[in-house]
């Protein structure tokens, strides 16, 4: 690791989370399965909300259309082979041995209602941007589902890996508050309860159709403080912890009841500028951030060099990826001149964030825009309050605010789309020039085309900054020393893939 000259050395030296005493109860059994979140999910709604504490439990509870294998390739799950009649219209056939977890059958009318669901706009998902391609969804068989888009979308197989299907029954008789209070799936694992603030608790589904989970019950706690994540594995009174730091990691090397497991992800971290507030209004101030962050820094004096500095918003396993984008250097000097040339030294500016994001770096990039000459404060709120706010009206959008995002898709269109295009909820800036651009790259098959428009986009990121890319980050697990499972770069705990060591 390289030796850290940067001035705030002392904050990297001496950022460490406090620790909030919470008192869990020892697992009672064996066959209870514990997983420590950093929150609560926000929603049990799949299509509902899209954010890691949601994910990690609702994926266990329903099935997609199609998924991923643990090598990233799309494979069958509800849909078991598809086919396109034309460049807008494919036909999936259906599985006919699903049922949901009340008993009835998970048919075509299903899968079609809860594509159909998630486009319509009054519904509101947050995953719309993700979906909006899609013009509709029809049960055109017993056993085959039809779904046309709105011209040729060549990222539509790999946002259906994301696609949960819910029981059309039972939503439209509970109304979507009670769907999301008490859901049915047709998942591994079925919803038990959900003490809020606290733990969702399931059960395995032993009707269930594919590969069945080995733990009979499984708890997801909300443990928003990391460093009492590890004290419970290491206390044994949890056998998979979320979230967990490069230092934190280290505490576990020596340890005789549990390990680290660590991917690289498809997440990117990054800081979001709002070109609508000042003083981001002005591109000299946006630019001084971009040189008054130093990346490397961060990754290697925070991260312990397991991330890597990011200078576009993809890796290099997304389509979309593009060789030679060049960021503004790291510049502390010029950073303060061009804050002091646009009349924004001094300014007081709101940096929002969340439990569930590292705080090191959000407290290391605060100092450094600090030190360049901006008033950093940190506005800290629960994620479904930062979550309302990111995906409010441009004007209500933070000025600045700190970030990870994956689509789960490895298709830069699930990253840009959402974040930069102006009919997005999470977008805060307008530009009727990249607008065009993404549309045009996720209207056509043909891969040059689209490639040359997302070098364009990148490039447009790199020189206008409403967004600076920081890393590419990889995740860190604690878990039992018996269990076995491989993490995946996209992030999903699915239970009935781990099993414990014989």
């Amino acid at each position: 690791m390289k030796t850290v000259s940067h001035p705030f050395r002392s904050l990297l030296a001496g950022i460490v989370l406090a620790c909030s005493p919470l008192a869990l109860q020892p697992a009672q059994a064996k066959d209870q399965f514990v997983v420590d979140l950093t929150n609560e999910p926000s929603s049990l709604d799949p299509q509902k909300q899209w954010n890691p504490d949601s994910y990690y439990v609702y994926r266990n509870i329903f099935d997609n259309l199609l998924t991923r294998d643990d090598a990233g390739k799309i494979v069958p799950q509800i849909a078991t082979e598809w086919s396109y009649r034309s460049d807008t219209e494919v036909t999936f056939k259906i599985r006919d041995d699903v049922k949901f977890h009340d008993g009835t059958p998970l048919t075509a009318k299903d899968v079609a209602f809860s594509v159909n669901r998630i486009i319509k706009p009054a519904f509101a998902s947050p995953q719309l941007g993700q979906f909006n391609k899609i013009v509709s969804a029809e049960a055109t068989g017993d056993h085959e589902v039809t779904i046309k888009t709105d011209g040729a979308y060549p990222v539509l197989l790999a946002q259906l890996v994301k696609l949960s299907i819910v029981p059309q029954q039972v939503v439209e008789a509970k109304g979507d508050d009670a769907f999301n209070a008490a859901p049915i799936g047709s998942g591994p694992y079925k919803f038990v309860s959900w003490q809020k603030g606290v733990a969702v608790a399931l059960e395995r589904n032993d009707d269930y159709w594919g590969e069945k989970g080995v733990f009979p019950t499984v708890e997801f706690r909300a443990v928003p403080d990391a460093a009492t994540r590890v004290a419970n594995l290491q206390a044994g009174t949890t056998d998979l912890a979320v979230g967990l730091d490069t230092d934190l990691a280290a505490q576990l090397e020596s340890s005789t009841s549990a390990k680290t497991l660590s991917v690289l992800t498809e997440r990117i971290g990054y800081v979001k500028l709002n070109p609508n507030l000042p003083p981001f209004d002005d591109k000299r101030v946006r630019q001084a951030v971009a040189e008054a962050i130093d990346k490397q820094t961060i990754v290697d004096g925070l991260l312990g060099g397991v991330d890597k500095p990011a200078t576009q918003m993809a890796m290099p396993a997304h389509f979309g990826y593009v060789e030679g984008i060049k960021n503004y250097d790291y510049n502390p000097e010029d950073a303060k001149k061009l804050i002091t040339e646009a009349g924004a030294a001094g300014k007081q500016v709101g940096f929002a964030t969340a439990p569930a994001f590292d705080q090191r770096i959000v407290q290391a990039v605060a100092q450094m825009l600090t030190d360049a000459g901006l008033k950093v404060d940190i506005e800290m709120t629960d994620m479904a309050t930062y979550l309302k706010r990111a995906q409010s009206a441009p004007t209500s959008q933070a000025a600045i605010s700190f970030g990870r995002w994956s689509c789960a898709c490895q298709d830069v269109d699930g990253v840009l789309v959402p974040l930069l295009h102006s009919s997005s909820s999470w977008a805060s800036g307008s530009s009727p020039e990249i607008d065009k651009l993404l549309d045009e790259a996720r209207n056509t098959l043909d891969e040059k085309v689209r490639l040359e428009a997302y070098r364009k986009v990148s490039t447009h990121v790199a020189e206008d900054v409403p967004l600076v890319p920081l890393y590419q980050a990889a995740i860190i697990y604690g878990a039992a020393k018996n269990l076995e499972w491989q993490p995946t770069a996209n992030e999903s705990l699915f239970l009935n893939r781990m099993k414990w060591q014989d």
